[in-house]
């Protein structure tokens, strides 16, 4: 039986992370620790998990500034490595996992090993919207021979990338490949993460693995939808992809990825004074390059 850290990371959502917990508590397969990472919320969570009773071993970390999901996914990862936890479970505080979402992701990532040896990186779900639809922002990206495991007969997709939103990740592949950026703070952390992750082996998207992903509108990451409300976002997500397409993929890959966001706002009209200011975030991700930072490898 492999040991596994769930780890959630939340930040002013106190009502949704109740249901997430609820969610993992009646997994068919329990993780032996729950790794709740609280993003110095002001909504009473703090105190609700200073109470809180669990059949799992509760691992609460308070951290004193909003490190955002990029920051908590590295602390909360780096915490159940350090547990020595074989696999870390990582999810958001609006997913909610159906009973057998655990159980199925671990017979899909043994399944996967067996056909393409432990090179695997990682499992995911398929996310589910509330209403039963597909969750427009979190479809993993599939290889161009996507089907090879299903032709022999597992519900195994084989992917790119995927975002953090139910993902299976063995410690092996943290060993190998390092933490998240926490550089990033929030968007495309999950991408550029799960993307260093499959730079040998594909991951696996489980079929039969459902999570319900409780966000706000079901809509894709569109730059043509840029306001004056959803603009940090986009700002964090435009500097991010700039450095990884400029320090990870090449000059060519960054400037084509320039000229996307540059079209698509022109095209959606964004506000003339949005526009500049992306287009300062895509000259931001020429400087901003982290660096991957590894866990303590003699912890276990």
């Amino acid at each position: 039986m492999v040991s596994v850290a769930a780890v959630v990371v939340t930040f002013n959502r106190l009502e949704k992370l109740k249901t997430v917990i609820a969610s993992i508590e009646a997994q068919t397969h329990q993780p032996e620790w729950l790794v709740i990472v609280d993003n110095a919320s002001t909504d009473g969570t703090k105190e609700y998990l200073a109470g809180l009773g669990s059949s799992l071993e509760l691992v609460n970390i308070r951290l004193e500034t909003n490190t955002g999901g990029a920051g908590g996914f590295s602390t909360g990862m780096e915490r159940g490595y350090e547990l020595g936890a074989d696999f870390v479970w990582i999810m958001d505080d609006d997913c909610y996992p159906t009973p057998t979402s655990l159980d199925k992701l671990i017979d899909g990532f043994d399944g996967a090993v067996e056909e393409l040896g432990e090179d695997v990186p990682f499992s995911c779900s398929i996310v589910h919207f509330v209403d039963g639809s597909i969750c427009e922002m979190n479809n993993a990206v599939p290889t161009w021979d996507w089907g090879r495991l299903l032709v022999k007969g597992q519900q195994n997709v084989m992917v790119r990338s995927a975002s953090f939103v139910s993902v299976l990740i063995p410690r092996l592949s943290i060993e190998r490949h390092g933490l998240p950026y926490s550089e990033y703070f929030i968007w495309f952390d999950d991408q550029e993460y799960t993307l260093r992750l499959t730079g040998v082996c594909p991951g696996v998207q489980v079929l039969d693995s459902v999570v319900v992903h409780d966000m706000g509108d079901n809509k894709g990451v569109n730059f043509g939808q840029i306001n004056a409300s959803n603009s940090w976002k986009f700002a964090y997500g435009i500097r991010n992809e700039a450095s990884f397409r400029l320090h990870h993929q090449g000059l060519l890959q960054y400037l084509m990825f320039c000229a996307r966001v540059l079209v698509v706002m022109r095209r959606g009209r964004v506000a003339g004074g949005l526009q500049r200011k992306m287009a300062g975030k895509l000259l931001q991700g020429i400087s901003f390059n982290p660096k991957i930072r590894k866990p303590n490898s003699n912890v276990r």
